[in-house]
């Protein structure tokens, strides 16, 4: 499965995030890719407004990760690995606890720990081109 949608404003936001949790129904792992400032907070922000989570929805840039509650009381876990310096922090943190449970995990600056990645998870990747913007998503596996 593939979907491919160009986001156009802020305010596509909450279609784009509907559209990408229906496209993918059986997942629960979403790795973001993108540079700095493409939306990647913005968009997982919708997401979990998307699966019912009330907190307020922040990166955990420091925290490194954030644990929220979907509306049926399900974990989402939101990671932030922009400050990491080795893969040896993300052990530390038992990210296996979080990666393997099996409960909904969004992943921003996915790039510094992909080699601890599940073998099966939706990449999604964020472009932006001349203000437009492009969401990719595929499902990885192996």
């Amino acid at each position: 499965m593939k979907l491919r949608v160009e986001v156009h404003s802020v305010g596509d936001l909450p279609g784009v995030a509907r559209e990408l949790l229906a496209a993918f129904p059986e997942e629960r792992f979403f790795a973001f890719f993108g540079k700095m400032g493409v939306g990647k907070t913005t968009l997982i922000k919708q997401l979990c407004a998307a699966l019912g989570v009330e907190d307020n929805v922040c990166s955990p840039t420091f925290a490194i990760v954030n644990e929220y509650r979907a509306a049926e009381g399900e974990p989402v876990y939101h990671f932030d690995f922009y400050r990491l310096k080795s893969l040896a922090e993300a052990y530390d943190l038992g990210y296996e606890e979080y990666f393997y449970s099996g409960h909904w995990c969004f992943t921003e600056w996915t790039e510094k720990v992909e080699a601890l990645l599940p073998d099966r998870y939706v990449r999604v990747t964020l472009d932006e081109r001349d203000g437009l913007r492009t969401l990719e998503a595929r499902l990885q596996e192996g």
